[in-house]
């Protein structure tokens, strides 16, 4: 079964993070909208300091793993609408790698949902990073 591509190359724009929310304020039965913006951290790891993150996948098996968070989500919560998008290749540090949209009718939910989809993404979305620093070395992320 083929699922939407949730994966977006290389940073995600804001404009692209705008033109989705604003697709959504003409809605009438919405009542709260709740965002998150995974950020590329110039972390210091044994005194280097990372530059970027190339993001790789196994895509139709993350795809797959996307659509059943998803699901159990909509399954979960009264959510009138849902965007996630995730980076593949480079993201330098500074810029946005993952973005999670949620809708409501009721503000409680949204926040409660969007907790629920970060925590299952992170930890069982099969997505990795290789962390490159700016002395041009690179090591594989360790998730925390």
């Amino acid at each position: 079964m083929k699922h939407k591509n949730v994966f977006k190359s290389g940073a995600i724009a804001s404009e692209f993070i705008g033109e989705s929310i604003a697709k959504h304020q003409s809605k009438t039965n919405i009542g709260a909208h709740n965002i998150f913006l995974g950020q590329v951290r110039a972390d210091i790891i044994n005194g280097k300091t990372i530059a970027a993150i190339e993001y790789t996948a196994y895509e139709d098996m993350a795809n797959a793993k996307f659509h059943e968070i998803r699901e159990a989500a909509f399954n979960k919560f009264d959510l009138t609408c849902m965007h996630i998008y995730h980076s593949l290749g480079m993201v330098k540090a500074g810029e946005i790698c993952l973005f999670v949209f949620v809708s409501s009718p009721h503000r409680k939910v949204v926040f409660e949902a969007l907790e629920f989809l970060v925590e299952r993404i992170k930890s069982n979305v099969p997505v990795f990073g290789k962390e490159y620093f700016e002395d041009k070395t690179h090591q594989w992320k360790v998730n925390k």
